[in-house]
């Protein structure tokens, strides 16, 4: 199991449908205030699907209150950024890690960039655009996670 962080996120449509990746994963999606907009809302559970009654997310009045409830984040956490000289793929991840990305319109304050600048990754993209969207950011660095630990607890087999 891996920990999802998403940090001040600002739209309900991505929080449904990491929550949905977290559900189908076995992952824990972990989610640290401000958020833009009410969990309770019809466009996160739109998003999530019939999976989004799976989900028991972990609020957090900040990022304090996070690093405070989780003390083992402090030397298990990836930073997903732009501003990242490694790539998410040329990291080691493992069981219980923690990976927190940051809002969707500015993503994770410099001071917590600053502060772990040896556990920032970023996704490979050509250099005249932004980002990724962060529901897509969740899914490619997750799954190289999974990857990476032979995809433990996922099922691998198929009906064909």
């Amino acid at each position: 199991m891996f920990n999802i962080v998403l940090l001040e996120p600002e739209i309900a449509a991505n929080t449904g449908n990491i929550g949905r990746t977290c559900v189908a994963t076995g992952s824990k999606l972990h989610l640290i205030r401000p958020l833009g907009f009410r969990i309770s809302e019809k466009e996160v559970k739109r998003a999530g699907l019939d999976y989004w009654n799976d989900l028991d997310p972990a609020v957090y009045d900040d990022y304090n209150d996070f690093l405070d409830r989780n003390p083992e984040a402090a030397g298990s956490c990836f930073f997903a950024t732009t501003k990242a000289k490694n790539t998410y793929s040329n990291v080691s991840y493992k069981p219980g890690d923690y990976i927190l990305f940051g809002r969707e319109s500015g993503g994770i304050p410099k001071y917590i960039l600053e502060a772990n600048r040896e556990r920032c990754v970023r996704i490979p993209m050509v250099h005249e655009k932004r980002s990724l969207n962060l529901s897509n950011s969740v899914g490619i660095i997750l799954y190289e996670a999974f990857r990476q630990n032979g995809f433990e607890g996922l099922s691998q087999s198929g009906t064909m």
